[in-house]
């Protein structure tokens, strides 16, 4: 088989070398892409240590950031074409042990699927997010899986998701459900929940002045991508794939007069997503 995995990383130094050592990387049949992105810290050295030199890893060191941008780069600029299968993951995940044949397995099982998803091994709300991925469907851009077939018709078609998307991994698996059309043709059965691959995560401890910054940051993000997904949701469920735009906020004046912050916790958060998407 050959197999291309994409690890994302932005500002990972503390954590990318966990990340490849969790990894199989004495697999031939796989090469392992370090995709450092945007970062300004030592993520793009710790992760060439963490390598020892093993041809079959290739850390790029690229200078414009955002997961989106940097995933449509994996996939049309860096892939050999022909895959069998592809891997998505972030550089701040641990895999669990066998994940990546799990994984491989559950798409070889499934030809009638798009997409294998790992599933949260630890956390508070892990077990609830588990049964979410199993009845709900979804994907974690954690750790993630995509028949070459799948992604080469990606390639061939020549879509790419929109740059400044936050929350790539939502996007995907819509593409994956509805088989790249539009949202009438969402089917569950094109997306597998595989229990046997997991991830784990650094839980949050809002400890120190840096912590807090970090957290208040990213509830910002997911309130940006509260908005983004409603103007996703529409181009999806009227055009598809094709009518998406290469970037969100183009469409921003066209749409910013209908949203208002939610009531609740989230109500500071859009306030300050809402002030950040108008400027």
């Amino acid at each position: 088989m050959r197999i291309a995995a994409g690890i994302f990383a932005h500002q990972e130094e503390q954590r990318i070398a966990a990340c490849l050592r969790s990894l199989p990387l004495d697999r031939a049949d796989i090469v392992f892409h370090v995709l450092v992105n945007g970062s300004t810290d030592a993520t793009a050295s710790r992760a060439r240590e963490a390598a020892a030199g093993r041809a079959n890893v290739i850390v790029h060191d690229l200078t414009f950031g955002g997961k989106s941008r940097t995933w449509n780069h994996f996939v049309h600029d860096l892939l050999a074409g022909h895959e069998d299968a592809v891997i998505c993951m972030d550089g701040d995940a641990r895999i669990a042990e066998g994940s990546i044949n799990a994984l491989l397995s559950a798409l070889a099982g499934h030809p009638q699927v798009n997409a294998a998803a790992g599933m949260p091994m630890n956390g508070r709300l892990a077990s609830h997010y588990r049964r979410m991925l199993r009845e709900e469907g979804g994907l974690f851009g954690d750790l993630y899986a995509l028949s070459g077939s799948f992604v080469q018709r990606i390639r061939d078609r020549g879509l790419h998701l929109p740059q400044d998307l936050i929350g790539d991994d939502g996007l995907v698996a819509a593409w994956a459900y509805t088989d790249l059309q539009s949202d009438a043709a969402w089917s569950l059965d094109r997306v597998v929940a595989c229990e046997d691959a997991g991830f784990f995560c650094d839980p949050v401890r809002l400890t120190s002045p840096a912590s807090w910054r970090m957290q208040y940051r990213r509830l910002i993000n997911y309130s940006v991508r509260f908005y983004q997904n409603r103007i996703v949701s529409d181009i999806m469920s009227r055009i598809g794939p094709d009518g998406l735009p290469p970037r969100l906020a183009d469409l921003y004046p066209l749409w910013l007069e209908r949203f208002r912050p939610r009531r609740g916790t989230a109500w500071w958060f859009d306030r300050q997503a809402l002030k950040r998407m108008r400027a």
